[in-house]
This record gives structure tokens, C-alpha cells and sequence, in this order.
């Protein structure tokens, strides 16, 4: 054995990640593998965490709220792991948010309570083939984001070209192109909702046979991976407003406990600001029966899906550049009509 396996899922707002996280824990369940989970999130509050716990009740899971991993997040990186590790996990996934280096969780994993329990499998990126090319020029004025971006393909393992059936064949071979010329090495894939071929990706991770312990693992056998320079200086510490890389800014917006609403006054709402919001999600009581639905916005369409949540309904926004205090004072119209 040489140490438990670890997946980090990485990729931009709405590629997909959580799609293809799903997919894992379910073929990870049909192996008899005992996953564990780690979740990164930019808002406060926590919408793809219950979606996992739903999907799959009593899954090992740790949560790291407001804040990217590869800033204010990465120290609590090595704890939450090993809390994780107590339950004996066959394997481990990572799921950052969207504007993290993986590389940076690599180098946790490298830490000595760690190092010999742990082992990097892949890192997989995953790509929005509908929007990958505008990000250049959609984050022009922010240059560290985009060479954090850039970076989640460099150093890929496996890349999932997402969301291809949105999209012309001309355009995807324009994306192949685009990836090829960070990385030239790691398998890529074009999916629709990330529909691979999950058996081989976890080929040769067995359920854990009760024995004697196993030997110690070095630093040797992890993956070496070689940091960029990451200076965020840009980075304000959440105190009297969200904000959680460079440019990119999270709002949570509560909903009334009380009150219940339609899909339409939500688009409406996000429409207002769809050319600064890159990704929303949230829970909502939907009329006329104020049953409880899922609501996930990217690429400037959202979906809706029932959902198990039983707590306060509320929305978090990610954008770019946005005004907030009029996102917010929209919020509180939207709930007087």
C-alpha cells in the first residue's frame, strides 16, 4: 500500500466539478470503497455540501467555507484531512472552488502528518468548452486570476473538456487547440456532464482488507508539483464585506424563512446582473406548494431540481466587479413585491 488515494477535482465556476463528483462517489459506492470527501466553497454558506450529503447520506465529509483553499483556507487544508483519515477512507476526493490552484493542495498533502498516509492519484481538471475561451478576455484586468486558471490545466493529470453539447464541433476544436498549448501531455477528454469511463479512472483502488499496518510511504512517491509564483496581496480578509479572489467577489443573500417564490422572479433577478455574475446557487421554497428546490446558475442559465433541505433558503452570488450594495438592495425589492 502506499498511502490512501487522493483525487483533487479542479476547474473554473461551473464546469461541472460537482456533476463529476457525484459520478465518483457513485462508482466509488459500487466498488465498496470507502470515499471521504473534502469540499472548498467561496461563500459562507454551503450549497454544494448538502447537495453531496443528500446524494449520499452518511458520507464522510469535511467543509472549507468562505475562502479559497490556495489563500486563507490552505492551513485548515492539513487538518481537515486528517479528520477525514479517521474514518479509514479507501479514498479521498478534493473538490476546489473554482478559483484555487491545485497545485496548492498538492503541497499540503506534503505535509508530515500527511505525507506517509497520503498519496496524490490526479488531478482533474474540468473545462467549460462553452465559455473557456472568453476567459482571457473576460478577466483581462485581472491577471493573476487567469494565470490561476491557466494553471489548473497545466498541471493536469486528465482534462475534461465539459459541456460539449453546447457548443459547434469547429468550437471545440478551437478549445482542443486553446488547452493543447498549456498542456500537451495529459488525456483529454470532450463530455457531456463529464460521462466517462469512472472504472478506469479508479482502477486499482480496493476496499481496505483489515490487517497488519501498513508500511510507511516517502515524500518520494507523492506527485511533485511545481509551484508558479501566487502572490495574492490582493486578498482582503472577509470582515465587513465578501471577497475572495482579486476581482472576483461572493455575496450570500438570505431569503425570507416565511416566504416562498417562483423560478422567474429569481432569473429576472439574475438577469439584472448577469454580465457580473459568473455562477449562483441556492436553496428556495417554490409556490405553489413552497416545496424546497435547488436552484444552480452557470453560463447564464439556471437549472432547478428538488432538493432534501430543511434549513433557511438562501442565495450566494459570485461575480466579477459587481456592485454589490445594489445586488442587495434588488434582493430586498424582489422579496416586497
Amino acid at each position: 500500500m502506499s498511502g490512501i488515494p487522493v483525487f483533487i477535482l479542479s476547474g473554473f465556476l461551473g464546469s461541472g466539478k460537482t456533476t463529476l463528483l457525484l459520478r465518483l462517489l457513485d462508482r466509488a459506492k459500487r466498488k465498496n470503497l470507502r470515499a471521504a470527501v473534502l469540499m472548498n466553497e467561496l461563500g459562507r454558506m454551503d450549497i454544494d455540501g448538502h447537495l453531496i450529503s443528500e446524494h449520499m447520506p452518511g458520507l464522510s465529509l469535511e467543509k472549507l467555507l468562505d475562502g479559497c483553499i490556495c489563500c486563507d483556507k490552505k492551513s485548515e487544508v492539513a487538518s481537515s484531512m486528517e479528520l477525514l483519515l479517521q474514518n479509514n477512507p479507501d479514498v479521498v476526493f478534493v473538490e476546489l472552488t473554482g478559483v484555487a490552484n491545485p497545485e496548492e493542495v498538492a503541497d499540503c498533502l506534503a505535509e508530515p502528518q500527511l505525507m506517509d498516509r497520503t498519496k496524490l492519484k490526479m488531478v482533474i481538471t474540468v473545462i467549460d468548452a462553452e465559455y473557456v475561451l472568453d476567459y482571457n478576455s473576460i478577466f483581462a484586468a485581472d491577471r493573476e486570476l487567469v494565470r490561476t486558471l491557466r494553471r489548473q490545466i497545466e498541471v493536469a493529470d486528465l482534462l475534461l473538456v465539459n459541456k460539449c453539447d453546447l457548443v459547434s464541433k469547429h468550437h471545440l476544436m478551437k478549445v482542443g487547440s486553446s488547452i493543447r498549448k498549456y498542456n500537451s501531455a495529459a488525456p483529454m477528454h470532450f463530455t457531456v456532464q463529464n460521462d466517462i469511463d469512472l472504472q478506469a479512472l479508479l482502477h486499482g483502488i480496493e476496499p481496505a482488507v483489515t490487517g497488519p499496518a501498513a508500511p510507511k510511504v516517502t515524500f518520494k512517491a507523492l506527485k511533485t508539483v511545481h509551484s508558479a509564483p501566487h502572490n495574492h496581496d490582493d486578498h482582503q480578509q472577509h470582515k465587513n464585506h465578501e471577497r475572495s479572489h482579486s476581482r472576483l467577489q461572493t455575496v450570500t443573500l438570505p431569503c425570507p424563512a416565511d416566504r416562498s417564490t417562483d423560478p422567474k422572479r429569481i432569473d429576472l433577478f439574475l438577469k439584472k446582473s448577469e454580465d457580473r455574475i459568473l455562477r449562483a446557487k441556492g436553496y428556495f421554497h417554490l409556490q405553489p406548494n413552497t416545496d424546497t428546490h435547488l436552484m444552480q446558475y452557470a453560463g447564464k442559465k439556471a437549472n432547478w431540481q428538488p432538493a432534501a433541505y430543511f434549513g433557511q433558503p438562501y442565495l450566494v452570488v459570485i461575480g466579477i466587479d459587481m456592485d454589490t450594495e445594489k445586488l442587495k438592495d434588488n434582493w430586498l425589492r424582489l422579496w416586497e413585491q
